[in-house]
């Protein structure tokens, strides 16, 4: 007896695929981005940062692998071992949240010591806002595991989120004039972080092929998104988060 597949099982099969596609996409963006300022020099022995820059990084690489491995997992129709593993994702988000926010204040309060504070600050905000809308992103793709819909695609935008780093490095690398120091002026991460929103209009566009319309979550999420990354340059430098920072 053989079994008729009709065009919808291949629809959401090639659903399935395309998020994993996604997660390899911000898995290669995330490596490719830190290649010239970590991998590469941790591999010639040349790396000289902090130990929490080590636990920081494998812990959000490691993130980028656990999104692979998910979709991976609903891709070839294992989705009984990706919903035991979400505990797993659970804890590395948590570790995510507060070595990042570890991480920013280690740069902070170095880049202080060296007599930039109010500049170090203002910088402070772009990798604590960043994480915090990855943490609330997260919060709400958990609350949303039995609503699929939702709950993938909250999952694509989270991790979208954390590229902007990565994206950085690389406009650093060729752009930041010859002998610079401090902390990059919060605007000049406006340009950068609209690049790293890229891989969501390929969302948005997977959408519109098969559903005829963007999910309001990408919409949402996107929105918001832009808005932090271009709201951070006036109140980076406002009283308000210097006194926030100075907290910190």
């Amino acid at each position: 007896m053989s079994i008729a597949i009709t065009p919808s099982d291949l629809d959401r099969a090639d659903t399935h695929r395309f998020y994993q596609r996604m997660a390899l996409l911000c898995a290669a963006i995330a490596f490719i981005g830190f290649l010239p300022t970590y991998w590469a020099p941790m591999w010639s022995s040349t790396l000289q940062v902090p130990r929490i820059a080590h636990l920081h990084g494998m812990v959000f690489f490691a993130w980028t692998l656990f999104f692979v491995a998910q979709t991976s997992l609903v891709a070839n129709g294992r989705t009984a071992m990706h919903r035991e593993l979400g505990l797993l994702g659970i804890a590395l988000a948590t570790a995510m949240l507060f070595t990042g926010t570890m991480i920013a204040l280690n740069s902070m309060n170095a880049f202080i010591a060296q007599g930039y504070a109010e500049e170090a600050r203002a910088f402070a905000l772009v990798p604590l806002s960043g994480i915090a809308y990855f943490a609330i992103v997260v919060a709400y793709a958990i609350a949303n595991t039995k609503t699929p819909a939702v709950h993938k695609r909250a999952m694509v935008l989270a991790t979208v989120a954390l590229l902007q780093p990565a994206v950085a490095r690389w406009f650093v690398f060729f752009l930041a004039p010859v002998g610079a120091q401090g902390p990059v002026p919060v605007i000049f991460t406006v340009v950068p972080g609209i690049v790293s929103d890229l891989p969501l209009v390929y969302a948005i566009i997977h959408d519109w092929r098969t559903r005829g319309r963007p999910h309001r979550i990408y919409v949402i999420g996107i929105v918001t998104l832009l808005a932090m990354q271009v709201l951070r340059v006036p109140f980076g430098t406002s009283g308000t988060w210097q006194s926030i920072a100075k907290w910190l």
